[in-house]
């Protein structure tokens, strides 16, 4: 659903454009948790309503995909922005092949409430969902401050390395 949205911009500057141009999927495990829910259930009401076709979103597929990622991965590395639903998704399911050999969590979250959210990769590693001998850091901030901030770092040395 996502890579049909993504598809259906013209907007070069969106993630879900970029993703479906290069056939990069994204998991969206909470997505009925969000405007875009909302949106898919008032058109699925509305259709039903006439007796149109209704969408169909197949969550347990979704999970056998991201199963299918972690297992056929020779590397596990992730970047987890913020917490929540999608941050367990992913450390959830590296946990059974030995943990994430990469992680980067940025969140606002604190650890000290006992939240998912707050989670450092230390008590990731005590669980076996991010390796011992991983690389990993925590970066406490605001994910739509930091984030782009370090994509538009590593974009100029990408154009960089290009340019030798």
């Amino acid at each position: 659903l996502l890579k049909e949205s993504g598809k259906r911009l013209d907007d070069e500057n969106s993630i879900l454009f970029q993703a479906a141009k290069n056939n990069v999927s994204i998991f969206s495990p909470g997505i009925i948790d969000s405007a875009f829910g909302t949106a898919l259930f008032t058109y699925n009401e509305t259709k039903r309503a006439s007796k149109g076709k209704t969408l169909k979103l197949d969550v347990i597929g979704d999970l056998r995909r991201i199963s299918d990622v972690v297992f056929d991965s020779q590397k596990l590395g992730a970047i987890i922005l913020g917490g929540g639903i999608s941050k367990h998704h992913i450390i959830w399911w590296s946990q059974f092949k030995g943990g994430l050999d990469y992680a980067v969590y940025i969140t606002t979250a604190v650890e000290w409430d006992g939240s998912l959210s707050g989670a450092r990769t230390r008590e990731a590693i005590s669980w076996g969902k991010v390796k011992p001998e991983a690389r990993h850091i925590n970066v406490p901030g605001d994910v739509t401050i930091i984030f782009p901030l370090i994509m538009g770092i590593i974009s100029q040395d990408l154009d960089h390395i290009k340019r030798r």
